[in-house]
């Protein structure tokens, strides 16, 4: 026996209840705090599980946050400003800058010839426009200015431009108008702008108007079996009570006139999923589903796709742009219902992976080269 294990001998027959009833209360308090398991590393445990209680101070009250807010308040105004070292008066020192002059070297100056030098001094502004447009000067017009010219023959939108190079020509960002002789400019570059070429102002596109359908009309209508209703779009309802949702499927069970069914963006979750899946069981006539940009889970559209494949009569599917990544097993499901079901001609959802995404590709060319056989027959 080791000495380590002969000193722990004498322990071993020690009374701890006998022992804690002779501690005094201060002594209990301090081996409690001892026995206590704190983590200090742990961030996203309370300060009070990650260091001891070590205060003796006794609680003055429950929290009155607006009664703090308003000490820290007093307490911040209370607080005397630093003193600037030096105070700002606007004076302003020093002299502006100005840039020098950059004289030309000589070996970098270009020397015409005198009649070149003649003919560039008796241009006019016209001919020194297309002078301008052949060397590559073409940051004086925007697109739109360019192309307006194209159109019209002349410049018709002169913003940024002077009277007298308008007269003569634009400048085509670079583009040249070439005929049946050698650089013929059709709308030249101005070398001289009176002013800064505008970007382009396009009108704004208004929001779409709200979707008009009456979803209690429409419920009716869809029970009782009407000839004139094809198509049910319910497209950006984002009120709609899942109850009525769950009719509106129960009821499309029995339809045989609606071709089209349309839950974009209607907050559906995957209680109506299951709804839509029970409802392709057993509908016939249905050729589109779109239930894309919703809250449908992995759990949802796979019901949705197993009762895909329980449907003859369905072309088109979208089920993109649900608010979670649905996952690499639904979307093996995807590419099997498509080689599965032929009818599936058009397919709305974007793969993430290689596989699927081709076994897709390849299915939905072979479903539709199956329809065009059945159509040419």
């Amino acid at each position: 026996m080791s000495s380590y294990q002969k000193e722990l001998e004498k322990y071993r027959d020690i009374d701890e209840d006998e022992i804690l009833k002779t501690l005094s209360p201060e002594e209990l308090e301090q081996l409690d705090c001892e026995l206590q398991e704190m983590d200090p590393e742990n961030m996203l445990l309370p300060a009070g599980l990650r260091q001891r209680d070590q205060t003796k101070k006794s609680p003055t009250g429950p929290l009155d946050r607006e009664a703090l807010l308003q000490y820290l308040e007093q307490q911040a105004l209370e607080v005397k400003e630093r003193d600037d070292l030096v105070p700002f008066t606007g004076e302003k020192k020093g002299k502006p800058y100005i840039q020098p002059k950059r004289e030309i070297p000589a070996e970098e100056q270009i020397t015409l010839e005198p009649e070149l030098e003649e003919a560039l001094a008796n241009a006019t502004d016209a001919e020194m426009c297309d002078i301008a447009a052949i060397l590559g000067m073409y940051t004086l017009m925007s697109n739109k200015q360019y192309y307006d010219a194209i159109c019209s023959g002349e410049i018709c939108n002169t913003e940024g431009i002077s009277s007298e190079c308008a007269g003569g020509g634009g400048a085509p960002q670079g583009r040249e108008l070439r005929g049946g002789g050698r650089g013929h400019v059709g709308v030249p570059s101005c070398p001289r702008p009176s002013g800064v070429v505008q970007p382009d102002k396009y009108k704004p596109v208004p929001d779409e108007p709200p979707n008009p359908t009456n979803i209690e009309e429409m419920l009716q209508r869809v029970r009782s079996n009407d000839k004139d209703l094809e198509e049910v779009n319910l497209n950006n309802i984002q009120d709609i009570p899942i109850p009525v949702l769950s009719e509106l499927c129960e009821a499309m069970k029995a339809n045989t006139y609606v071709r089209s069914f349309s839950l974009v963006a209607t907050k559906s979750g995957d209680p109506i999923a299951q709804a839509v899946a029970n409802m392709l069981r057993e509908n016939r006539s249905l050729q589109t589903l779109n239930i894309e940009s919703n809250f449908i889970s992995s759990t949802g559209l796979m019901a949705v796709l197993k009762a895909v494949r329980e449907n003859a009569t369905l072309t088109e599917l979208r089920v993109d742009n649900q608010r979670q990544w649905p996952g690499d097993a639904v979307e093996m499901e995807m590419a099997t219902v498509l080689e599965q079901c032929p009818s599936i001609v058009r397919f709305g959802y974007h793969f993430t992976q290689q596989g699927p995404r081709a076994r897709a590709a390849q299915a939905m060319t072979r479903n539709n080269e199956l329809r065009r056989q059945q159509k040419k027959r």
